[in-house]
């Protein structure tokens, strides 16, 4: 194998089975690929290849043990699992191709599946990045404008909500409220009623400065407007509008909260889905309850919640790297300081 390795590209192209081209020219015309996407499929076949010389089989003759044992020794070689993943795929494509044309009786790679790949942590701001965007103020933004989003700003972080949750809220319910399942606000209890993922209704406890945010919107919705989009806007049973008094889309959302991140000076990405993870992850933080923080997201499974306790740990993990004497990493020019003595009742020395 290792000479192989030293062979080019095109010298181990050119060193593939015939019915390994055949395949190749197949899905380069079929799926139209790129240069450099061809490339790829051949690199995973010439991989191929060579896994099979190696245990002395021909490419049509090998088994699913031999496929398992393939994706084992490029997991332990530190292939990720996604890119073991994609190769396993363009292999699985070949066999398919191999069995439709009656070359082999079965695809040995239909059910093997590769090491699971760890599911990355939710993106969540600091504390201190959370209060600085929902405090932030534009005194330059038209003041309607401004009124909404730190009110979309407020509610977000304050309850967790979805985008989709967001803009599904009106001003108060009535008949058709609950019949296109949308949700609402209670100011006077201090709620938000919630129709989550499928059709699942929570409520959810707004906080102070939420409240308040949504009090001074409320003040300017539809007053600030004129002509057909404040009539529009009073006919609008919505919660957040646009300027033409038509409900807000939640792509919108995402463009302003996006925005508002920028001109509030967070270094990173701020979306809906960043405040609800920081809304979670900064409650578990403070309260350490976990189903609560399950019922307030709405998650139908604990299991869904507990990526949040991936983050608490990191987030405690890092306060002990900074503030623990015993956890600094040491320099290779600097050596660990010498353990003091303390005399003992006798008058010599002992360990503290």
């Amino acid at each position: 194998m290792q000479e192989r390795e030293q062979l080019s590209f095109e010298e181990q192209y050119a060193q593939l089975p015939d019915l390994v081209h055949s395949y190749l020219e197949h899905v380069r015309v079929q799926k139209r690929l790129a240069d450099r996407t061809h490339t790829l499929y051949a690199l995973d076949l010439i991989k191929l290849q060579d896994f099979a010389r190696v245990v002395n089989q021909e490419l049509l003759a090998l088994q699913p043990l031999h496929i398992r044992r393939f994706a084992a020794q490029m997991h332990s070689a530190g292939r990720s699992a996604r890119g073991i993943a994609l190769i396993l795929s363009g292999w699985r494509s070949f066999y398919r191709w191999a069995a439709q044309q009656e070359l082999v009786p079965f695809n040995p790679v239909e059910g093997v599946r590769g090491p699971k790949a760890p599911k990355p942590l939710p993106k969540a701001l600091a504390v201190d990045d959370a209060v600085q965007l929902a405090s932030f103020q534009n005194p330059e933004a038209d003041p309607w404008i401004e009124a909404r989003d730190a009110a979309m700003t407020e509610l977000l972080y304050s309850c967790g909500l979805r985008a989709g949750e967001l803009v599904g809220l009106d001003v108060r319910p009535d008949q058709t409220t609950q019949q296109q399942g949308r949700g609402w606000i209670d100011l006077d209890a201090g709620d938000a009623h919630v129709q989550g993922k499928g059709g699942k209704r929570r409520s959810v406890p707004v906080g102070r400065m939420a409240l308040q945010a949504l009090t001074k919107w409320l003040e300017v919705r539809s007053s600030a407007l004129a002509g057909a989009a404040q009539a529009k806007a009073q006919g609008e049973a919505a919660l957040f509008i646009g300027r033409q008094g038509e409900r807000l889309t939640g792509q919108s959302v995402w463009a302003r909260l996006k925005q508002r991140g920028q001109q509030a000076g967070l270094a990173s990405g701020v979306h809906p889905h960043v405040l609800r993870h920081s809304f979670a992850s900064h409650m578990l933080q403070s309260s350490g309850d976990l189903r609560a923080v399950q019922e307030l997201l709405g998650h139908s499974s604990i299991a869904t919640t507990q990526i949040y306790t991936r983050l608490d740990f990191q987030h405690l993990a890092q306060a002990y790297e900074n503030a623990h004497p015993r956890a600094q990493r040491q320099s290779g020019d600097e050596k660990p300081k010498p353990r003091r003595k303390m005399p003992n009742a006798s008058g010599d020395e002992a360990d503290d």
